[in-house]
């Protein structure tokens, strides 16, 4: 009894002593004033719930938070000691810093962090598993990017895992304009873990394995050289780029503050709800606005879910790429692929296929019936254009069905038709007299429109109207089936007979071979005669034409 008393004395006084004064190492030497933040301590709350994109709105808390506590020394230091890791998490009063840093002035962020980390920390410790490496490195992302996939700094790095672009591409990551895999949590997590473990193998020593993910393993390796050869990370942090030193004290404060937050009166930021989220393979060109419009899923939260495509286009005519739906929409994505994909499409993807006819007389095409389009650019009028095409201005009215002359920039109008070569009775050029108490006929086009509503589809117009796609696009001027929601199709046209409204209601004509015109016409009405002769030239020639 006597024995187990001194015991209990002793291990008391050890205790006192432990706890009332820092533990004495070489390593809490080390006092730095010239300390370079990472970025991610220095971000704006406001830019990172933005770019998070998750609504927090509402949200309940399970704990009270309270004012931080500040503790010991010895209480950090045994409270790392203590954590289940395969890695070195030392104390220090650089770590110390960070740990105040977390704990005060980023304390809100560490709130919405700790919610943030059930959504991504599962997929982390899942492929660091599968490659054997230490679970706690999980937490690199929270200094590297705050847990945020969109995150650039100001060097270029991109995404959770800040992987520079020729790193990135070296680990199998594409980077295009419209697709950047470092946003990709899935692929830009397998991509570090490959590029972890490979720095392992060079270095057998963790800290400088991610003090080499920061800096480069060449500035880790001068570092090395500068100190005399020494493989510990304390022992040449001074040789260290100043962006480095404070890399792995802050790793160590992060495995700290996301393992004792409660212990500083932190609470989780708990978000209205976390979906149930399923993938499918899209090899189609698809654009976020068009699932959103149909499936009723905000865009933001698509891009949320998917921030590696940079643009919003899922660009699947290149390559099949995965897409991350909520499961309780994902029936309904396959249900109406066709409806999606159609949906305001010429919107949506405005490219044009070819633009070899700007290069052969400005901006026209010839479609596949021979019917040649122009595109009206400012400064145009029906005048310039008929001139420019050899057709007269009444010829581009009757094909194009324009009441007036006035043009919208941008409008496709009609500007040649292939006409049946005349026959041999009609060689000759004719004119006209006009003559009283009878009326011109002519007989005109009469188009039948349709506008289209959405789910509309070519081939379901064509049906439903007894006529060919390939009518529908002559018609039209359509050079693709690509159709949008609110245009006006052509999708009939009948024939009907009328009095021509320029020729005067009581006139008949008379045709004359060229220089046989009778003597007879009376003085003073050649203009007239020339002009009613253009007139009706005219109108035999659309009459030829429309055939």
């Amino acid at each position: 009894m006597k024995r187990f008393f001194i015991f209990s004395v002793m291990a008391t006084a050890v205790f006192s002593c432990l706890y009332s004064r820092p533990i004495r190492q070489a390593k809490d030497t080390i006092q730095d004033t010239t300390l370079v933040l990472p970025e991610s301590m220095t971000a704006n709350l406001a830019d990172l719930l933005h770019d998070w994109q998750i609504d927090f709105a509402g949200s309940e808390n399970n704990c009270d938070a309270g004012q931080n506590v500040v503790y010991h020394d010895t209480v950090y230091s045994d409270r790392l000691y203590r954590l289940p890791s395969e890695m070195e998490l030392s104390f220090n009063h650089v770590v110390r810093s960070y740990i105040e840093m977390y704990s005060v002035r980023r304390r809100e962020q560490v709130a919405y962090m700790l919610t943030l980390g059930d959504y991504y920390f599962p997929l982390f410790e899942e492929m660091l598993d599968r490659h054997g490496l230490p679970l706690e490195l999980k937490y690199l992302p929270v200094i590297e990017s705050a847990l945020n996939p969109v995150a650039v700094s100001r060097m270029g790095a991109t995404g959770l895992w800040q992987f520079m672009l020729k790193t990135g591409q070296g680990y199998g990551l594409e980077v295009n304009s419209l697709v950047d895999e470092r946003r990709d949590p899935y692929k830009s997590t397998e991509a570090a873990v490959r590029y972890l473990k490979d720095l392992y193998s060079i270095y057998g020593d963790w800290n400088l394995v991610i003090a080499a993910y920061n800096c480069g393993p060449g500035n880790v390796n001068k570092a090395i050289a500068r100190s005399g050869g020494k493989q510990d990370y304390w022992e040449i942090y001074y040789r260290l780029p100043r962006e480095t030193r404070g890399y792995v004290p802050a790793f160590i404060a992060a495995n700290y503050i996301m393992n004792y937050y409660a212990e500083h009166n932190i609470c989780p930021m708990k978000p209205n709800d976390f979906q149930a989220l399923d993938t499918v393979h899209v090899n189609q060109e698809i654009h976020f606005g068009q699932i959103s419009e149909i499936l009723d899923i905000p865009v933001n939260e698509l891009q949320r879910l998917n921030p590696q495509f940079k643009r919003d286009i899922v660009p699947g005519n290149y390559k099949p790429y995965a897409l991350v739906l909520p499961t309780k929409k994902m029936i309904a994505f396959i249900d109406k692929k066709d409806e999606i994909l159609n949906c305001r499409r010429s919107t949506y993807f405005a490219h044009r296929l070819d633009t070899d006819r700007y290069l052969k007389g400005g901006s026209t095409s010839v479609g596949s019936d021979g019917v040649v389009y122009y595109r009206v650019k400012k400064g145009d009028n029906l005048s310039k254009i008929a001139k420019r095409n050899g057709v007269t201005v009444a010829q581009l009215k009757s094909w194009n069905n324009l009441k007036s002359t006035f043009l919208s920039i941008g409008k496709q109008l009609i500007v040649r038709k292939d006409a049946p070569p005349p026959s041999s009775a009609d060689s000759k050029e004719q004119y006209a007299e006009v003559r009283e108490d009878s009326i011109q006929r002519i007989s005109r086009e009469v188009n039948q429109y349709y506008r289209v509503k959405k789910g509309d589809t070519l081939g379901e117009i064509a049906k439903k109207n007894g006529v060919t796609v390939s009518k529908l696009k002559s018609w039209n001027g359509l050079s693709s089936s690509k159709i949008a929601i609110g245009e006006q199709l052509i999708v009939g046209k009948t024939i009907e007979e009328v009095s021509d409204p320029e020729v005067p209601s009581s006139a008949t004509v008379t045709e004359y071979k060229k220089d046989e015109q009778s003597s007879d016409v009376p003085e003073g009405s050649n203009v007239v005669s020339e002009y009613l002769r253009e007139k009706i030239k005219a109108s035999g020639k659309q009459k030829a034409d429309n055939i």
